[in-house]
């Protein structure tokens, strides 16, 4: 009689690169603020620089990788799956949808004249001062973080938290190219800035491409 055991299938491993995001400047910046700043930055940003003091384990994320369920879109352990959701992620960040709209880039990336005037960085000083890189164009951020300092030290406290949030933006919510502040950043900031459009929704659809 033939043996009908079902034959044992080798688990693949994922070989998963974590990069530091680097967010020691964001930290000192953050920390340049009083009580009542933080409040207003709160009140304005929701949660997003307590992002910068989390502790992150690599290792953690390295070894839940192993268990992404790529066909299914979630993680998948022994006969459970867990698949992260919008109302979870709205928690994160302290951005609830609530009754604004999500986040979805339009297809045109903003001026310079409109960042402008939010970083208070003249036009002119933004396109002399932009870089490009591997195709990207963006502001260098360490541009924003010496202006933010500058601004802290005039107790110029509106347009630095404004500074300090969109580096927040670069840094942790939507990294792309290390040191630049680019143009899809920037629109996410300012669709959220001018017309409180959620980022929520984008966070998690860039935490599924990533797995992916």
């Amino acid at each position: 009689m033939g043996s009908s055991q079902t034959p044992w299938l080798k688990k693949r491993f994922y070989q998963v690169k974590i990069k530091s995001l680097g967010i020691a400047n964001l930290k000192e910046l953050g920390q340049l603020m009083g009580q009542l700043q933080r409040q207003a930055f709160r009140k304005a940003y929701g949660k997003i620089w307590d992002l910068t003091m989390a502790e992150v384990s690599s290792e953690a994320i390295a070894s839940l990788a192993q268990y992404y369920d790529q066909p299914l879109s979630c993680f998948t352990f022994g006969d459970f799956q867990l698949t992260p959701t919008v109302e979870e992620f709205e928690e994160i960040p302290g951005c609830p949808l609530g009754g604004r709209k999500p986040y979805l880039f339009s297809g045109f990336y903003p001026s310079l004249a409109r960042i402008s005037k939010i970083v208070k960085i003249s036009t002119q000083e933004l396109d002399c001062g932009k870089q490009v890189e591997n195709g990207v164009v963006g502001v260098p951020r360490k541009c924003l973080e010496a202006k933010a300092r500058v601004l802290a030290s005039q107790d110029e406290w509106a347009p630095f938290m404004d500074i300090l949030a969109l580096l927040i933006f670069e840094v942790v919510l939507f990294p792309n190219v290390d040191g630049l502040v680019d143009r899809a950043v920037i629109d996410a900031f300012l669709t959220f800035y001018d017309r409180k459009e959620s980022p929520v929704v984008a966070i998690l659809a860039d935490l599924y491409d990533t797995f992916d």
